[in-house]
C-alpha cells in the first residue's frame, strides 16, 4: 500500500506545479517535499517526475499515480459525506420472517416504499434458525422470529403475539376430529409444519392430541410456497397448522375450517438484530410499520 502522506504531497506538488509553494501549503521544507516524492518513486519503482532546473515534468507513470491519488481523496470525501448523512428515507433494509408474516407484511412495506422510493425494502421468508444465522453473519439486518434467542448474541424486542390454527377441510365437523381422523387425512407439510405442530399439540390441552406422534402422521402433500399451502387442505387432501395471518389471506375461506379451542394458542413474535449493532436511521421507519401491523396481533 502506498504511503498516503507521500501520495498527498505528490498530488499537491502536481496541482501547484512548484516545490516551494507545495512546501508552504503543507507546512514542510522544500527538501522534505523532495524526500516524499523520492520515497514514493521508490515505492512505485518508477520515476514520477523529470526535474528540469527549478521546474519538472510529470512522467506517464506519474500521471497514473496522480490520478490514483485524486480518486483516493475523492472516495474518502464521499465516504465521510455518507458517514455524516444518515437519511431515514433512503437506503436498503434487509428483513426476514416466516412465510406467513411475509405474506401479510410485504404489501405494507411496499406501500412504505411507494411513499419513499429511495427506501429499498428486501424481505425474505425463512425459518427461525436460518434467520438467526443470517443476522449473525450479516446477510440480513433484522429478523422476526417466534423462539426467544440468546440475549448475549442478539438485541431482542417483543413485537406482538399471533395465533396458531389447526386448519381442516370445511366438511370436517369439530366433534369428529380425532387422532384417527387426522392420521387418516394426513399432513400437508411445509417448512415450518413440524415446528408449528409441536407447539400446537403441546399447548392445546386437548386429549385428542395428547398421544399423537408427529413423526407417525402420514404426509399427503408438501408445499414450500406459503400462498399455496392451504389449497390442498381446501380440496380435502389433508390438514395443516399455520399462523392465523396466513389463514386470513386465503381467498377461499369457506372451503376451510379452523379447529376451535377454548383458549387460542399464541406464539410471541420477537424482532431481533445483532447484539449492539447500531442500525441506520431508516430502520426506525421500517420498525414503525412492523409495530403497527404486528402489535395488533396481541389481542386474544
Amino acid at each position: 500500500m502506498l504511503n498516503p502522506t507521500w501520495l498527498n504531497t505528490f498530488v499537491t506538488l502536481v496541482d501547484l506545479g512548484h516545490f516551494t509553494k507545495t512546501a508552504e501549503k503543507l507546512f514542510m521544507t522544500q527538501p522534505g517535499v523532495s524526500q516524499h516524492v523520492s520515497k514514493l518513486e521508490k515505492a512505485c519503482a518508477h520515476s514520477l517526475i523529470r526535474r528540469e532546473n527549478k521546474s519538472f515534468e510529470v512522467t506517464e507513470q506519474g500521471r497514473l499515480v496522480y490520478q490514483y491519488g485524486v480518486q483516493l481523496v475523492k472516495h474518502e470525501q464521499q465516504l465521510m459525506e455518507r458517514l455524516a448523512f444518515d437519511d431515514p428515507y433512503s437506503g436498503d433494509c434487509t428483513l426476514a420472517c416466516s412465510g406467513a408474516l411475509a405474506l401479510m407484511l410485504y404489501p405494507k412495506l411496499l406501500d412504505l416504499q411507494v411513499h419513499y422510493p429511495q427506501l429499498v425494502v428486501k424481505l425474505k421468508a425463512a425459518p427461525n434458525h436460518q434467520i438467526l444465522n443470517e443476522i449473525n453473519t450479516g446477510i440480513i439486518d433484522v429478523g422476526i422470529i417466534t423462539d426467544l434467542p440468546s440475549y448475549s448474541l442478539f438485541d431482542v424486542t417483543e413485537l406482538g403475539r399471533e395465533e396458531l390454527c389447526l386448519v381442516l377441510p370445511a366438511n370436517i365437523e369439530k366433534n369428529n376430529v380425532s387422532e384417527s381422523l387426522l392420521t387418516g387425512l394426513g399432513l400437508i407439510n411445509h417448512p415450518d409444519a413440524e415446528h408449528y405442530l409441536s407447539i400446537y399439540f403441546e399447548r392445546s390441552q386437548q386429549s385428542i392430541f395428547t398421544d399423537l406422534n408427529i413423526k407417525e402422521i402420514p404426509v399427503t402433500g408438501y408445499v414450500n410456497q406459503i400462498s399455496q399451502i392451504l389449497h390442498p387442505v381446501a380440496k380435502g387432501l389433508g390438514f395443516t397448522v399455520l399462523p392465523k395471518s396466513a389463514v386470513d389471506t386465503f381467498q377461499e375461506p369457506k372451503k376451510l375450517k379452523v379447529f376451535p379451542l377454548t383458549k387460542p394458542i399464541m406464539q410471541t413474535l420477537y424482532m431481533v438484530a445483532k447484539r449492539n449493532r447500531a442500525l441506520p436511521a431508516r430502520f426506525e421507519v421500517v420498525k414503525s410499520i412492523l409495530r403497527q401491523n404486528l402489535g395488533c396481533l396481541k389481542t386474544l
